[in-house]
């Protein structure tokens, strides 16, 4: 069985967040314009800093942390952001981004960017993102939510 485009682009942001460095979550981005890969990109530290997943130690985990609250104290880059930085802008303008999360336990995890990575992404040119979820292939919104 052939596999559908999404679910291709998605799997693939699979494989690329098996470079993540994260032990809450990890997480792989993969930009696309015109049916071919611009970018891709995972969660970490930045280049040349301590990885949580050498030393053992997530420092949000440790403390407490809610998921998806302090990012301020996490030492790893987005899977987005570095996606991102990694591309020119002219090749993100009007292009998708995929982006699939894994739990510890190896199930899926929600795949919309945080506020601030919609912010990158918006600012990048990337007009569309499909994030994996329960296996399937989801549209995202981009546009923020505000409370």
């Amino acid at each position: 069985m052939r596999l559908e485009k999404n679910i291709y682009y998605l799997k693939i942001a699979e494989v690329v967040a098996q470079r993540s460095t994260c032990l809450r979550r990890r997480y792989g981005a993969v930009i696309v314009k015109n049916d071919e890969i611009v970018s891709t990109g995972y969660n970490g530290a930045p280049r040349g800093e301590v990885n949580c997943c050498d030393i053992g130690l997530c420092k949000r985990e440790a403390m407490g942390v809610p998921k998806g609250e302090r990012y301020e104290l996490c030492t790893a880059i987005h899977a987005e952001q570095n996606a991102i930085i990694s591309a020119a802008r002219r090749d993100m303008i009007g292009a998708t981004i995929y982006i699939t999360g894994l739990e510890t336990d190896g199930s899926y995890a929600n795949p919309a960017p945080c506020m601030m990575c919609r912010r990158f992404i918006k600012n990048a040119g990337i007009v569309k993102c499909i994030g994996m979820v329960n296996g399937e292939a989801k549209e995202i919104s981009l546009e923020e939510v505000t409370a």
